[in-house]
């Protein structure tokens, strides 16, 4: 609840593309996102999902020297597709009620486990999993501390030194 909290005040973590979220969470009457952020430019809407901190995100098979989407990542794909699909279905042309709520190829971003500790092979196997998805991005809550502090820094130099 309380990364939620945060996320809804500072949608801007997730990119520069979005300043404000919407306070409407539910995209049918049985299904209700964690998060619905606009993008500034066409104004439509993505989503997000927040899973748990302590979540695993990627893991090893030994055999094949590979890492992939932990259990509880792979059920949140499952899930963002579904929201996906009922998003589009249900807001096409604008959620009943909230008309300028409107799903045109929206996307999904998970955010879900940590990463503080890993090494370069599970940044990179993460980057290629990402790579290979389609609508649909997985980031850690590092990553998300890092996307916002780069931002936060961007602009700050930017502003000290008097550029657009």
């Amino acid at each position: 609840q309380a990364y939620q909290e945060w996320c809804e005040k500072h949608p801007w973590a997730f990119g520069n593309q979005f300043i404000v979220n919407d306070m409407v969470r539910d995209i049918t009457t049985q299904d209700q996102v964690d998060m619905l952020v606009p993008r500034i430019l066409a104004g439509y809407r993505d989503i997000v999902e927040l899973k748990r901190p302590d979540h695993t995100v990627l893991d090893y098979d030994k055999g094949h020297r590979d890492y992939y989407f932990s259990r509880e990542l792979s059920k949140a794909i499952g899930q963002c597709h579904r929201y996906l699909d009922m998003f589009v279905k249900y807001a096409e042309n604008g959620l009943i009620g909230n008309r300028h709520i409107v799903a045109y190829h929206p996307e999904a971003t998970i955010v879900i486990g940590r990463s503080r500790d890993w090494d370069d092979d599970m940044i990179k196997a993460l980057h290629g999993l990402n790579a290979r998805m389609n609508g649909i991005r997985v980031i850690t809550y590092d990553h998300l501390l890092a996307q916002g502090d780069s931002l936060i820094e961007y602009l700050s130099n930017n502003s000290l030194s008097g550029s657009d």
